[in-house]
């Protein structure tokens, strides 16, 4: 079958730019022999080459349609599993099958786990120097590789259309769908060109798309875009139980994030910042400090950028400060934190980061620092943005007005007191529980306050001045604050001046922010943002019913006790044997910096824990372990089985 061969094939592939991985011949007719077996079935595939017995969520259902010859579209979150869905189709199809993808990082990690398992696989992007690419379509012609990745740039180049015609090519998988619509955040115009190489092929292969974020626009744009034809949508939701979410608007950020980094001081994870001056001065003062950080961002060098990077994925330094040009695609199942020192432009890019952490299923904290320099931070880059020449100026217009757009809606997600996964599910189309229990929000006790009056006030000064200004103008006015802007505008002469003077500063804004979110008032889109009354707010001037109340949820000053967070735990002590696990991550470490691999590449945290629970000491019961497949068992268990062992009697 399809997989024998493949398989037939392991061998170095240093030109990938992976280490050499010399396999012994016990083991590869092992492997051979094994997957043999498993061609026909998609449950042994699982289990043999990922070590997992059961299938996640939405991946079985996704995983027949494309074996079926059926187009396959899955939205499913960071973490869900996207890759087993086109991967096992791929290895049980006869032909090759070409997986496009902009992450460069995602191509190396998933090639790299692939050929962990015994799987013979190959990328083609930027990365590669001339003679390596030479070297990938040398073998690729053999028909060395049943799956390619490769960059969207490359697909229309003569070199790689000629390699098309000559392959039989199964299956097309578009990851990161999300990149081929103008709606999507991360719109880029070389993924409207996949339709063009699809086209150009000598036969239409299934077609499968992937991404973890899509609203309903992008979805619809995707299914039209790609040309699917009567395929399988599967949805599995965009709730990630694993993750706490919080969102805090500290006095100083540093100080934050210094008292958080203190409690969690084992813990690895990335720190996200909205500019490259913010990742050099947050790097430099953890540095100072002593904490094992690096950092990420395009104003490097590529060699320094892929340093960091591997210093980051096998844990040298498990602290990355970083830009939102770091992480796409970053498989590391063991980061245990992502932190937003700045507000990210959009609730689909914060949600797509902050889905680095937990990705194995464990515990993991999503934290957004918010400050206003953050917003005007935001508004800056989306004007600054740059010219597309893919698109003319009515359609780039259009595209920063979405932005615009965007950027409210996800200053509005760091002022609700709602719960923080309830907002998130309901902004992607979903309905959720309003209490997580596992959200800062959640956690929080609050006391319900009436603010009709205080809104009366406020939608009545903007009426009365027509409309003109920004937020912080009325806010100064309705305050009775005499500043130089309000002087300027006249706002002292207006009837509704210090209607709010009773009222501190940021509780106004607490009020304006609650009246934006519910819909009483609105910010326009085009040029600078103007405060305006929304329908819901004019007719409540002209009801003026106090009895109807607007309730508006306020933190009291004690905060619930986090029973489930913050006590500065490592990150084992929840496992059955906290120092044993400590041992297998110790040794799991040690290997990874012999073979120069990721340590989660070998076995995740969750692995290891599992190990901690069940404790095996044979074969039988270590296969048993979720992430422990023949291939790793063959590698690894015997040597992570001894440490069980030694410590079972010593205990």
């Amino acid at each position: 079958m399809a997989i024998a061969v493949i398989l037939l094939l392991v061998y170095t592939i240093d030109y990938c730019g992976n280490r050499r991985n010399e396999v012994a011949v016990t083991e590869r007719e092992f492997v051979t022999g094994l997957l043999e077996e498993a061609s026909v079935d998609k449950h042994k595939i699982l289990k043999a080459v990922y070590g997992y017995d059961t299938f996640r969520e939405g991946q079985e259902a996704l995983i027949d349609s494309t074996l079926n010859q059926k187009d396959a579209l899955g939205i499913m979150p960071t973490g869900a599993g996207k890759s087993i869905c086109f991967q096992i189709p791929a290895l049980s199809f006869d032909g090759v099958s070409i997986i496009i993808s902009p992450l460069i990082s995602l191509m190396k990690d998933q090639v790299t786990a692939l050929v962990e398992v015994g799987v013979h696989a190959a990328y083609i992007n930027s990365s590669l120097t001339e003679g390596q690419f030479r070297k990938v379509m040398e073998n690729a012609r053999l028909r060395m590789y049943k799956i390619i990745y490769v960059a969207p740039e490359h697909l229309m180049t003569d070199s790689f259309l000629s390699l098309m015609n000559a392959l039989e090519i199964s299956m097309v998988t578009v990851d990161e769908a999300h990149c081929i619509s103008q709606w999507g955040q991360d719109f880029r115009p070389g993924y409207l060109k996949i339709v063009d190489f699809i086209n150009m092929l000598p036969k239409r292969p299934v077609i499968t798309a992937y991404t973890a974020t899509a609203t309903k626009a992008v979805k619809e744009d995707i299914l039209c875009i790609l040309g699917l034809r009567n395929p399988t949508v599967i949805v599995t939701g965009y709730d990630r139980k694993n993750l706490y979410l919080a969102v805090k608007k500290p006095q100083s950020k540093m100080n934050e994030l210094l008292d958080y980094l203190q409690k969690n001081s084992d813990k690895g994870g990335i720190i996200y910042c909205n500019t490259r001056k913010a990742v050099e001065e947050v790097q430099e003062e953890l540095f100072r400090r002593g904490y094992p950080v690096t950092r990420y961002h395009a104003g490097l060098s590529d060699l320094e950028r892929k340093e960091n990077q591997e210093s980051f994925i096998y844990d040298r330094t498990p602290i990355m400060v970083a830009t939102n040009a770091f992480g796409m695609g970053i498989d590391k199942s063991n980061v245990r934190f992502v932190i937003h020192y700045n507000m990210p432009k959009d609730i689909e890019s914060y949600y797509q980061e902050a889905g680095r952490a937990g990705r194995d299923g464990e515990a993991a904290d999503c934290i957004l620092y918010y400050s206003g320099q953050d917003v005007r931070i935001n508004e800056f880059l989306i004007d600054r943005q740059k010219e597309n020449e893919e698109l003319d100026y009515n359609e780039m217009q259009l595209i920063r007005e979405r932005d615009r757009d965007r950027l409210r809606r996800m200053t509005y997600y760091c002022f609700t007191n709602e719960c923080l996964r309830y907002g998130i599910l309901r902004y992607f189309g979903e309905e959720g529980n309003h209490d997580c229990g596992n959200c800062e929000n959640c956690l929080t006790e609050f006391e319900e306050i009436d603010v009709a009056a205080d809104a009366i006030g406020l939608i009545s000064l903007i009426r009365t001045s027509g409309e003109r200004y920004g937020m912080n103008a009325m806010i100064d006015a309705v305050h009775g604050t005499s500043n130089a802007k309000v002087r300027q505008y006249r706002l002292e002469q207006n009837p509704f001046f210090g209607a709010l003077k009773s009222r501190t500063i940021v509780r106004i804004r607490q009020i304006a922010n609650h009246l934006l979110v519910k819909d009483y008032l609105y910010l326009t889109t085009d040029g600078y943002p103007v405060l305006k009354a929304a329908a819901q707010g004019i007719e409540l001037l002209q009801e003026k019913n106090l009895s109807e109340p607007i309730t508006m949820k306020l933190p009291k000053e004690q905060e619930k006790v986090l029973s489930k967070k913050k006590d500065g735990k490592r990150s084992g002590s929840d496992a059955t044997h906290p120092e044993l696990f400590e041992r297998l991550r110790k040794r799991r470490f040690e290997i990874a910096q012999k073979e120069h691999k990721p340590p989660y590449i070998i076995f995740s945290d969750k692995a290891l824990k599992e190990m901690c629970s069940s404790l095996p000491t044979t074969e039988e019961k270590m296969l048993e372990v979720n992430g422990v497949g023949a291939i790793k068992f063959e590698k690894y268990g015997q040597e992570f089985m001894r440490i069980i062992k030694e410590w079972c009697l010593m205990n």
